[in-house]
């Protein structure tokens, strides 16, 4: 293989300035031009290839969102209470921080009966719309029912130490009042004539298969 000389005593000339230059001064540049020293410039950061970095979105072992379930609520012992006048239906429910509104309906179960209120009005499956009074108290209309005695001591309350409450969503309850009905139709059968291919033509205008 053939060697090169050392050039020790050789010039070149730039390829930018076109100036002379001793030949052990050249420098290449990253564009492949041969310049001199005071002319060289090196590659620009930016102009180097950047990295193709993806930024990750999902995430390992992630489960979609969901709408929590209603949960039940304990009630504080003897929550409910009687309207101050004899023979209303309007009950009070003490619930601390309630954080609910009014137009909800709420469910209650394990209720004891008190004051002419019964066990299973009180915990009727439909559940009762509330009207909120404040953050620690609502009410609710018990129907036909009625209180026997004025609250008027504050003494007319019941419900015992079991009773919860639950948040009732509106598609439940009306689900529990739909009726499924099915009918069965008569099935009446017919006979069929049986198939003979060998009376079968093709009529070449209308391209279609004819019997008999």
């Amino acid at each position: 293989m053939g060697k090169f000389a050392s050039g020790k005593r050789a010039y070149f000339i730039s390829d930018r300035s076109g100036q002379r230059y001793p030949y052990r001064d050249a420098r290449r540049e990253w564009t492949g031009a041969i310049v001199g020293p005071d002319e060289f410039e090196p590659k620009h950061p930016q102009l180097y290839p950047v990295r193709n970095l993806s930024e990750p979105q999902a995430l390992r072992d992630a489960r979609p969102d969901r709408t929590e379930p209603a949960v039940q609520q304990l009630l504080r012992k003897n929550a409910f209470s009687s309207s101050v006048i004899a023979g209303s239906s309007v009950i009070t429910v003490t619930e601390i921080n309630h954080g609910r509104t009014t137009g909800d309906r709420v469910r209650f179960r394990k209720v004891n009966g008190f004051n002419g209120f019964s066990s299973s009005n009180l915990s009727a499956a439909s559940g009762y719309i509330i009207n909120v009074v404040d953050s620690d108290t609502y009410t609710f209309s018990a129907g036909l029912e009625t209180s026997i005695n004025g609250n008027t001591n504050g003494d007319q309350r019941g419900g015992g130490e079991n009773a919860t409450v639950e948040e009732e969503s509106e598609t439940s309850v009306a689900t529990m009042g739909v009726v499924f009905t099915v009918s069965v139709a008569a099935v009446t059968t017919t006979s069929v004539t049986t198939f003979d291919s060998s009376s079968i033509t093709l009529d070449s205008s209308t391209k279609t298969f004819d019997e008999g």
